[in-house]
């Protein structure tokens, strides 16, 4: 989550019930960096029209979680006039998707455009609105229908065409516009137990906001935003990485999408630890994190 946060990627997270999937995505927007001014009040003029703006949600980067039953209109807005929404309302901050192969469809395929360009029009009867939403996507889904694919505790009870069916209900190009795609292992007694202090969000969010300044001063942007001229000026892998990173894509069958989210990545885990260039260990980093469901599949 530190590298979702630190570039402004979308993440898929994978894994049972009860791993955490949902804590996860509700911990993250405390490791953001800050809003800036233009970010703040973009916020606060999209929750205005919606009538949910307050002052003391002033530069606080929205969560949205609706549930997964949310129809396409509460989705991406709508009615006689245009209105923001979810995604909309989550400008500049969270979307969380919970249970993603169980929400409608269309719901899951109007995704693709907003993670794209980052805005969406609306249009309803002779009216017509476009509202920003930069958000940042936090999708969560079971391994398998029963839940428990690749579980150390319990048995899958689920045939391997049960389990291609409810893989494959996440499209291929959805799947190409999500960065990091990884599993979440539900906690052994052991580490349920234990009573070991865990790292501080606050040394996290320095980190991230370190990495987010760098990415400030060289492309006046977050990695995730590049377009793909700017991935060819800002992401060039060394020598050894663009070998790896080609074995991979031959091996993986990866679409050019899939290519330039993992230079993204790459970028994003260099920019962490201060390094200038995006090396082998970064780019096999960041190709680890793409292979969530491709892993449960084999």
């Amino acid at each position: 989550m530190e590298i979702a946060a630190a570039g402004g990627h979308s993440v898929l997270m994978v894994g049972p019930p009860g791993s955490g999937k949902s804590m996860l995505a509700a911990r993250l927007p405390g490791i953001l960096p800050p809003m800036s001014d233009a970010e703040s009040l973009e916020t606060a003029a999209v929750q205005s029209l919606a009538g949910s703006f307050t002052m003391r949600r002033w530069r606080q980067r929205p969560y949205r979680s609706p549930h997964h039953t949310a129809s396409g209109v509460a989705l991406v807005g709508g009615s006689s006039v245009p209105r923001p929404g979810e995604i909309s309302l989550a400008n500049h901050g969270v979307r969380f998707l919970d249970e993603l192969p169980e929400c409608d469809r269309k719901v899951r395929e109007v995704l693709r455009e907003p993670l794209e360009s980052g805005h969406i029009t609306i249009s309803c009867a002779a009216r017509q609105g476009e509202f920003p939403c930069r958000f940042q996507l936090i999708a969560a889904m079971n391994p398998c229908p029963c839940g428990y694919l690749g579980d150390t505790t319990r048995a899958c009870r689920c045939t391997p065409d049960a389990i291609a069916r409810y893989q494959g209900k996440i499209s291929g190009p959805l799947m190409d516009r999500i960065d990091m795609q990884i599993q979440v292992a539900a906690l052994t007694t052991e580490e349920l137990m234990s009573t070991a202090p865990g790292e501080a969000s606050a040394l996290i969010a320095q980190r991230v906001a370190s990495a987010r300044e760098r990415q400030q001063v060289r492309q006046q942007k977050a990695n995730a935003r590049l377009s793909v001229q700017e991935i060819d000026e800002w992401c060039r892998p060394e020598a050894s990485a663009e070998s790896l990173l080609r074995t991979a894509i031959d091996r993986l069958n990866w679409s050019a999408l899939a290519y330039h989210r993992v230079l993204r990545l790459a970028r994003t885990i260099a920019d962490l630890s201060g390094t200038p260039t995006v090396d082998a260990a970064h780019v096999s980093e960041a190709i680890q994190y793409r292979r969530a469901l491709s892993t449960n599949r084999s």
